[in-house]
């Protein structure tokens, strides 16, 4: 029988669930049962090849996997149990000149994370790997830090030291439901009897979507078929040898035991058991498919022609876990209020150590040391959740696992989810669209003559001199941009305002169509929301947010309301279609179809008014994220169409044009704007940002004051800066800031400014070296020098869009 209550139940006993029962015991909190429906390391641990790496795109996703290998450093010393840790680095092959190219741009990462990653010919690519051969091969890079480990060794392992500190471990458990009471889970139902928990941790892998289900979760976290094979013995192998990778021929090799691992991410893998995992699924494996395997072996056998020599010892084709994007789902689910999750792993053995330390900081003290939004489970909209949309979508996840990591790319699979009034208007006038969390977006417009279709680059890509022309358009004439997909809710009822003061860090307590823009901090002084507020009515607010920041940023402004009953919340996302006309011109078309003065006296900038236009009631606020004098339009869903045409039809004097959310990131760059998750995050705090213009101070107590005080006071450790390139090259964020050989710090974003002509960037770096004027920011593996800006790059005084 399993105990009759527990602090925290942790459901599912592979090596992410002992992780995180291990590292709560260390923290101090022992009261926690770990439920395993078989016995641990019975579901994908066991099967699971053990690779460990820990270079990501994202800064705190690497931190994470770094802590993973400083654990496995330690862990066998704390609990005594061997894990067959072997940090024997890793290699990563080029055998193309773009792949060598992405090879330099993830060591310039490296290098701005902190992480040493060097660059290597293929001579010496081969000293470490003496079976590869040198055909087509233009370089390598190679991390001495990583290594590979046992996985069901290490599982065990986590659960010995938890149950050294207490945790209880019940194992042929099935949990069979939940008991639901004012949004938290008040026990956990099994076949061996009810357990009663203050807090429930789904841990339960390629189960996890299953048993989100049976909670009321959304948890887009399943399987797809993954198969490897491994090698008779190969003579002379190198004791020592690294893991290695070669992505352009989708490959992995790792030393086992005198042979090799072999195995790869090829394009068609299967999506596992669409239709729910059969009950029963304990430690199986699925049928080999030496057809499927094919490719991976005819490639195998280009780079490594030993292994078409030896025999194959074993073939291992095992469901794994992975998400409905290809990232973790991890953290607080915003459904229940008691409730954590950590599933779709499929690097799981490499994350593991890492992912149960932050998410026992998640479980203790309410978030992370460093935010993972890549990997918050609130990233995730309904579709996600869905069969139609997760199983697709993660094979073709999975089958780009090692295709070239563009700095700018989209997925195919599975579109359209999401469309505005507006989509097949634009698409007809040549949009190419991106898609954001469902929604189809316009990223940029091919001319007439010009293919209609993104072609990604290292160098510049097909849209750059496209979107340019976009950009000229919204500085010199008028432009609009379909706006549809941002996140919208209305909060009212008799405690909204009193609410909202102590949410925003801005006074929101403004007359009566004031709009107002704000960040939502926590307790820390980091920012939790960046968004626009406009005031409806006395207690009748209006929010609006970015497409991709709706279900984390509404969560959060619901979990800070009273639980009274005096204020309510109507999300109207999809109520509003959202147009933008800007450009120094769109007063003139505005006027032409408003049956109300438009005038710059009439409608103020920071200001909502109430529009007819043409024949639809529309919202209109006189407010701008390009720089230039801008009016976003909140329009009823069924009227955009209308509204698009009458605006087209008064703008064609004025040679209005239709541009992308593209040129719309070169715009606010130029004008000094940021974007959450991009340049803001939990992680920095208003006065970091260079927004302490934003904070009122006067106003009274508000979320996070405390803190913003005392940085004010102290002065910051850290400023967000702004660059701009000497030489003209692309930039996207993500590369290392230096100033005399010193890494100071990694850009989070970038573009090129189409109107001052040089490349731009964002980044922090620490306060005592923010006030120079020249540094370097590197490209590429090359040195560029930058210059630092006191202002916006583009009309510092904000004249334009106040006209």
């Amino acid at each position: 029988m399993v105990p009759e209550s527990a602090q925290i139940v942790i459901v599912g006993g592979g090596v992410i669930g002992c992780s995180i029962a291990y590292h709560l015991a260390k923290a101090g909190t022992t009261d926690i049962v770990v439920l395993e429906q078989f016995q641990l390391t019975h579901g994908a641990t066991w099967h699971a090849a053990g690779v460990v790496g820990q270079l990501r795109n994202s800064q705190n996703v690497t931190r994470m996997l770094r802590r993973s290998v400083a654990l496995y450093d330690t862990l066998e010393a704390d609990t005594g149990q061997v894990i067959d840790w072997k940090q024997v680095g890793s290699l990563r092959i080029a055998s193309s000149k773009d792949r060598m190219k992405e090879f330099r741009r993830s060591a310039t990462t490296a290098r701005s994370f902190g992480m040493e990653m060097e660059l290597l010919t293929p001579k010496e690519a081969q000293d470490l790997f003496p079976i590869m051969t040198l055909d087509g091969v233009e370089g390598a890079t190679y991390i001495a830090s990583d290594g590979y480990v046992d996985p069901a060794s290490l599982c065990q392992a986590l659960a010995a030291g938890a149950r050294k500190r207490g945790v209880k471990f019940v194992q042929g458990c099935e949990v069979t439901g939940f008991s639901i009471e004012n949004r938290r889970v008040t026990a956990v139902e099994t076949s061996m009897g009810k357990i009663r928990a203050e807090t429930v941790v789904n841990a339960a892998g390629m189960w996890g979507h299953e048993l989100g289900k049976m909670m009321g979760t959304r948890v887009p976290a399943f399987a797809v078929e993954h198969q490897y094979l491994i090698t008779d013995p190969i003579p002379d192998l190198p004791k020592g040898m690294p893991t290695v990778r070669d992505p352009d021929l989708l490959l992995y090799w790792k030393p086992e035991t005198r042979g090799i691992v072999v195995g790869g991410y090829e394009p068609d893998t299967p999506a596992f058991a669409r239709q729910g995992i059969p009950r029963g699924w304990d430690q199986q494996l699925l049928q080999e498919n030496y057809d499927r395997f094919e490719q991976l072996a005819a490639n195998a056998a280009v780079r490594t022609p030993i292994v078409s020599t030896v025999g194959v010892r074993k073939m291992i084709n095992g469901a794994i876990p992975i998400s409905a994007d290809g990232d973790f789902v991890m953290g607080k689910v915003p459904e229940l209020d008691n409730v954590f999750v950590s599933c779709g792993f499929v690097y799981g053995i490499a994350a593991a150590g890492g992912a149960g330390a932050v998410m026992a900081e998640w479980i203790l003290e309410g978030r992370p040391v460093h935010d993972l939004w890549p990997l918050d489970v609130r990233r995730f909209n309904f579709h996600h959740n869905t069969r139609y949309f997760m199983y697709d979508r993660a094979v073709e996840i999975y089958a780009k696992h090692y295709a070239m990591e563009w700095p700018v790319e989209e997925h195919s699979s599975v579109r359209r989810i999401r469309t505005s009034p507006l989509y097949p208007i634009l698409k007809e006038r040549g949009a190419v669209f991106g898609s954001r969390a469902g929604w189809e977006r316009p990223n940029w417009f091919a001319p007439k003559g010009v293919e209609p279709v993104d072609k990604p680059s290292f160098d510049w890509p097909n849209w750059f001199e496209h979107v340019g022309a976009e950009h000229a358009k919204v500085r010199e004439g008028v432009a609009m941009i379909d706006l549809s997909s941002f996140a919208k809710m209305e909060v009212m009822g008799t405690g909204t305002l009193a609410a909202l003061q102590q949410l925003a860090v801005a006074n929101v307590d403004r007359p009566v169509g004031s709009v107002i823009y704000t960040q939502m901090c926590n307790e820390r002084g980091g920012i939790e929301a960046d968004l626009t507020l406009c005031r409806l009515g006395a207690e009748h607010f209006y929010v609006v947010t970015g497409t991709a920041y709706g279900e984390h940023d509404f969560a959060w402004i619901r979990r800070h309301l009273p639980q009274d009953g005096s204020v309510h919340t109507v999300d109207l996302t999809s109520a509003y279609a959202v147009i933008n006309l800007c450009g120094p011109k769109s007063r003139e078309v505005l006027a032409s179809v408003s049956e109300q003065d438009v005038g710059p006296e009439a409608f103020r900038h920071g200001r909502m008014r109430q529009l007819t236009l043409g024949a639809a009631p529309v919202r209109a606020m006189r407010v701008s994220f390009t720089g230039e004098l801008g009016y976003e339009l909140h329009i009823p869903t069924e009227y955009a169409a209308h509204v698009y045409g009458v605006l087209r039809e008064a703008g064609e004097p004025f040679g209005i044009a239709d541009i992308g959310y593209r040129s719309l990131n070169s715009l606010r760059l130029e004008k000094g704007f940021i974007v959450w998750a991009g340049d803001v995050s939990p992680d920095y705090t208003p006065i970091e940002a260079g927004l302490e213009r934003l904070i009122s101070w006067k106003k009274g107590d508000f979320i996070g004051r405390a803190a913003l005080e005392k940085m004010k006071a102290d002065g910051p450790s850290r400023r967000l800066c702004t660059f701009t390139l000497d030489a003209r090259v692309p930039v996207y964020g993500g590369e290392c800031i230096l100033r005399d050989g010193k890494v100071l710090g990694v850009t989070c974003s970038g573009d090129f400014g189409h109107t001052i002509g040089k490349p731009i960037v964002y980044g922090y770096v620490p306060a005592a070296e923010a006030g120079h004027e020249d540094y370097e920011i590197e490209v590429y593996g090359e040195r560029i020098a930058a210059h630092r800006a006191d202002d916006p790059l583009y009309d510092p005084e904000g004249l334009r869009m106040r006209r």
